[in-house]
């Protein structure tokens, strides 16, 4: 029986190593007099893919799916030709790091350096400054450079509980969006709290309380710190056949006095011009949920995605008016605290869709308001009535 203990225990321990996410725990930029470099230290040699981006100048470094354990206060400022930097996950198996660059820039050189000197490995990135000419002439070997073995392709990070709706569940589908990801931190607190984090933390809150209700199915566009595109948001919530659309973000402002609670829904201006461009999808029977456009001329399939649009924008406001009044009770609202914007996750023309900023990191006594718990709970809970509120209302509206 021991040595079967044993066994067991040295093969816990063989897959824990053996499926362990390498590691990054140094970050360092060098400034050179013809270059600028980029070194990270990693527990093991990695493949990576680097290439670089106009408009603006960046330069991106794709490496295989990362443990980041770079303490926060040993994170290096911009120095050289780099402004500034950050990293996360990008997508389920790949790591992205992002370097804003103060003008053009091509790639001088990319190896990786073996252990050495009690050092581990060690990827190393130059990037020399260069005229806007230069950057436009440049050959594809000074603007992309790969590792001899490829890294291999992401896959999109949906998360696992999105999945077909049960067959004989009547409950309306809550999607809830938790804003930025990953290689995306969104705002930043001065004492370094991160949106990111702040929105998946109050996402998590409001989809505990809403599936604790029994009444709703919920889902959530992530579940972890990964990067999502915008688009890829929008699309999750179609897959889930969700009937209403919740992102979460707080928000930065300049002046540190701005606080307050708001949400956001689309504007009249970009529902007409998303109305045009979702008609030259191909896709877009499935976008406008049953209808069949494609035998449809273009004017027809504009009026109709200009109708779905219409619909799901007006339910979109009657749900943001019912939340204002609900959290009103119990959270300082921003001034005209309902708003209109053209975010990309408002414009899905099938599902009503709000932005929520749930306040202001910038703001020293509303960002320590946010940290609380029991705050988080309070605000989530207000949300959730909101929410339950609006289908009593509207249960007509159960589209799927």
């Amino acid at each position: 029986m021991k040595i079967v203990v044993l066994i067991l225990a040295v093969m816990a321990l063989w897959l824990n190593e053996a499926y362990a996410k390498p590691n990054v725990s140094v970050i360092r930029i060098g400034e050179h007099p013809d270059k600028t470099r980029l070194v990270l230290e990693l527990s093991e040699a990695p493949n990576y893919r680097v290439f670089l981006l106009p408009n603006p100048y960046r330069v991106v470094i794709d490496l295989p799916e990362l443990d980041w354990t770079v303490p926060e206060n040993r994170i290096p400022d911009g120095r050289g030709v780099i402004e500034a930097l950050r990293f996360g996950l990008f997508a389920a198996g790949t790591s992205r790091v992002v370097l804003d660059l103060k003008q053009p820039a091509l790639v001088k050189s990319v190896f990786v350096l073996p252990p050495k000197d009690g050092r581990p490995h060690r990827l190393v990135v130059d990037v020399e400054p260069v005229s806007v000419a230069a950057f436009n002439a440049a050959p594809q070997d000074r603007l992309a450079v790969s590792s001899k073995q490829p890294l291999r392709v992401a896959q999109p990070a949906i998360p696992a509980d999105v999945a077909p709706k049960a067959a004989g569940d009547a409950r309306p589908t809550i999607v809830i969006d938790p804003g930025h990801g990953g290689v995306d931190p969104g705002s930043t607190s001065v004492t370094g709290l991160v949106e990111k984090k702040l929105a998946l933390d109050y996402a998590k809150e409001l989809k505990r309380q809403l599936e604790a209700s029994g009444r709703f199915r919920v889902v959530l566009t992530r579940d972890r710190d990964v990067f999502l595109a915008l688009r890829d948001r929008i699309e999750i919530a179609h897959q889930a056949k969700g009937n209403l659309f919740v992102s979460l973000h707080a928000n930065n402002h300049k002046s540190r006095k701005i606080k307050g609670f708001s949400v956001y829904t689309l504007s009249e201006k970009s529902s007409d011009a998303e109305a045009r461009n979702l008609a030259t999808k191909e896709n877009k029977a499935d976008i406008i949920a049953g209808f069949d456009l494609s035998e449809q001329t273009e004017v027809v399939r504009d009026i109709l995605i200009d109708l779905a649009q219409r619909e799901s924008k007006n339910q979109g406001n009657q749900f943001a008016t019912t939340v204002i009044d609900e959290v009103g009770q119990v959270a300082g609202l921003l001034g005209n605290p309902h708003r209109y914007a053209g975010f990309a996750v408002l414009k899905s023309p099938t599902i009503p869709s709000v932005l929520i900023e749930i306040g202001y990191l910038s703001n020293k006594t509303e960002e320590k308001r946010l940290r609380d718990p029991g705050y988080r709970k309070k605000l989530m809970s207000a949300l959730a009535r909101s929410i339950g509120s609006y289908f009593e209302e509207n249960q007509t509206f159960n589209r799927y």
